[in-house]
């Protein structure tokens, strides 16, 4: 068995590594098949390769996270151990550092990437136009690009921000819903109204509502509206008709951005119809201004759990492919 060390800086970055209980080096362990014991801020790891070097350089890495001011927790240790595999590790992680803060929530959490997938998705959505995030759930795609339009709001870039879902039945059926139409609808809109509750607190994001400045709404209402100045954001996009996704891509007015984000494994539309997801990101993904950023399950920041479904899911329509 071979053996490999880390020194560390002090017992308070020991503590950080290691995490509540262990849980972080127990991760590493267990995911990378090596032992680990803290000699006197010396980290001793035993195993060996490829296990052994990815635990190094996963611990390297959360280091020069810790070194960075920035936080470790559960999921920065696994995205980083899914870096490991690389030889370039290092220089991702320095890259995962220097990510910039899109905005602070209404209790002063700061709000940032934390994947290099997500990276890639916030820069699309400040230099382009209109950006798809497309991936599976758990990756970030409606929480930052809501951060990114709270952010355009509060620069003055835009005056209003417009969040929009389409109303899908998905195996149940809404007319047998008790209430109003809003009163039908609003489950489909809650994850929106969450992030904006989450970003501006619930009284300021109530104040806005109540002016006009943010609006919630399905899908359907968008017809025939010219959206000027405006940060739109379709979410669930998977389950838009080609004729509704181009009903709201056309809605884009002066000085208007638009976001739309979708898992294309997810499709709640009957089998008869095709979703407008799918098509649009054939359709534009060569027009100028206009982005297609794909996530996969590197991105997932949720449970481990959730990574191993989409990557068995995956591999099963693979093979359902070739058969």
């Amino acid at each position: 068995m071979a053996e490999a060390s880390i020194h560390l800086e002090d017992f308070e970055q020991v503590k950080q590594l290691f995490g509540s209980f262990d849980e972080h080096v127990n991760l590493i362990q267990q995911g990378l098949g090596v032992s680990v014991v803290n000699r006197d801020c010396e980290i001793k790891i035993y195993g060996e390769e490829p296990g052994l070097g990815r635990a190094v350089r996963t611990f390297q890495g959360l280091q020069r996270l810790l070194e960075k001011k920035e936080p470790v927790d559960a999921q920065t240790v696994r995205y980083v151990m899914g870096l490991s595999q690389s030889d370039d590790a290092m220089t991702q992680v320095e890259q995962l550092s220097g990510f910039s803060v899109i905005c602070l929530t209404s209790t002063g959490k700061p709000v940032k990437p934390k994947t290099m997938g997500q990276k890639k998705y916030v820069e699309a959505i400040r230099d382009n136009t209109v950006v798809f995030g497309v991936g599976p759930a758990g990756t970030g795609k409606t929480y930052l690009a809501v951060a990114m339009a709270v952010r355009a709001f509060k620069e003055g870039r835009v005056q209003r921000i417009i969040l929009t879902r389409p109303a899908v039945e998905a195996g149940e059926s809404l007319g047998f819903l008790p209430g109003d139409l809003q009163t039908k609808v609003d489950p489909y809109l809650r994850p929106l109204y969450d992030a904006l509750f989450e970003m501006f607190g619930e009284e300021t994001y109530a104040r806005l509502a109540e002016r006009g400045v943010i609006e919630v709404a399905p899908l359907a209402y968008m017809r025939g509206r010219t959206l000027n100045e405006s940060f739109i954001i379709l979410d669930e996009a998977q389950n838009t008709t080609p004729e509704q996704m181009k009903m709201f891509l056309t809605r884009l007015g002066a000085e208007s951005q638009a976001v739309v984000t979708g898992d294309i494994t997810q499709i709640d539309l009957p089998s008869s119809k095709r979703s407008g997801l799918v098509e649009v990101i054939r359709i534009l993904k060569n027009v100028e201004n206009i982005q297609i950023q794909r996530f996969s399950e590197k991105d997932v920041l949720r449970s481990k759990i959730v990574q191993d479904i989409i990557r068995a899911y995956e591999k099963y329509y693979q093979e359902g492919k070739k058969s």
